[in-house]
């Protein structure tokens, strides 16, 4: 499959961690099965070899010797296989046992000379790298991530995004803030981009709901925490969903095409119009409030004027009582206001 150019929705599942030869490949062929029975394509097979915790107690991965479990699935089931790569010498381990597919944890990307060392270790290479978000909320970092691969000349490079962490979160793991991974859409159209429910919600309760989010946002796939037997899972128990629930939960999901329809084209053409007509509006509006700035200073006026702007938010706020479209002009209206004072 070609991850430069996605008309299909993809699914990874597989453990948190490989914790033994039995848990691995008996987790495997229960999803094989379950997506032969449903007609899905896994396109991955994902379990963690090197895992890291937060702390020293914690189940820490079974290491390189995980790799040989995920290379029999591989030669056994015919499925690729992927690891989560931490350091550089993982990259050596990996090639060794012929698993040519990794991404890079949140934790990992939080560090970019780390990265680099990674991604000089796939330079000219056919890896597959999948870039996790950092685990703090910075657009910057996570592109440059991604950059320093694709610098690195590697052929099938996409982004993860498995949430941010976010002390006033209450309810899910990680805050999901999807505004972040949408801007990286914007900003690298042709780069894959997929969601991880299983961080974002750190419970099964809620991986439903979040997949279809990131359906309806138009990401390319889903990467799935599966387990033969969660309940007795060495680490992440209450976010790892078995084989079958994994089935029923992409079986449920209403897909939505990533092929634009006539109608969509038609649409888009009418807000091309209005966004050319809105940017020649904006830059005449910025014009007259230089204009209005030299007339200011000329007659010693002050720069805010509060009933002026008073009169200017009245305009918009009248247009329409709609709750979303007055919680977007206001956020607009403080966006112009302050914008006009900083040039004047």
């Amino acid at each position: 499959m070609n991850l430069n150019n996605l008309e299909e929705k993809v699914w990874i599942a597989g453990p948190c961690a490989a914790e033994n030869r039995e848990q691995v490949l008996e987790t495997a062929f229960q999803l094989r099965d379950e997506a032969q029975k449903r007609n899905l394509k896994l396109f991955a097979y994902r379990a963690g070899a090197w895992k890291i915790r937060s702390t020293p107690d914690s189940f820490e991965g079974a290491g390189n010797t995980a790799l040989t479990w995920l290379q029999e699935v591989q030669d056994t089931l015919n499925i690729p296989v992927c690891v989560e790569v931490v350091t550089a010498n993982h990259v050596e381990v990996c090639a060794k046992h012929n698993v040519k597919m990794f991404w890079v944890g949140a934790r990992t990307s939080v560090n970019p000379a780390e990265i680099q060392k990674i991604a000089d270790a796939v330079k000219n290479t056919n890896f597959t790298v999948m870039v996790k978000n950092p685990i703090i909320p910075d657009l910057k970092l996570w592109i440059g991530n991604i950059e320093r691969f694709l610098n690195a000349n590697v052929k099938s490079v996409m982004a993860i995004h498995r949430g941010f962490a976010d002390i006033s979160e209450n309810i899910l793991r990680n805050s999901p803030m999807w505004e972040i991974p949408i801007d990286l859409k914007v900003k690298m159209p042709h780069l894959p981009i997929f969601c991880d429910p299983s961080h974002i919600t750190g419970n099964i309760n809620w991986i439903q709901q979040i997949s279809q989010i990131a359906i309806n946002y138009g990401f390319n796939g889903l990467m799935l925490e599966t387990h033969n037997n969660p309940k007795k899972a060495l680490s992440d128990s209450s976010q790892q969903l078995t084989p079958t629930e994994w089935g029923e939960l992409i079986s449920s999901l209403s897909l939505r095409s990533n092929i634009d329809s006539i109608d969509l084209e038609k649409l888009r053409s009418k807000l091309q119009n209005i966004d050319n007509q809105l940017s020649e509006l904006l830059y005449q509006r910025m014009t007259i409030v230089d204009e209005i700035a030299k007339v200011k200073k000329e007659n010693n006026i002050s720069v805010v004027q509060p009933k002026q702007w008073e009169q200017v938010v009245k305009r918009y706020k009248n247009h329409s009582e709609d709750t979303v479209y007055q919680e977007f002009i206001n956020d607009f209206l403080e966006l112009l206001h302050q914008n006009s004072i900083r040039r004047q």
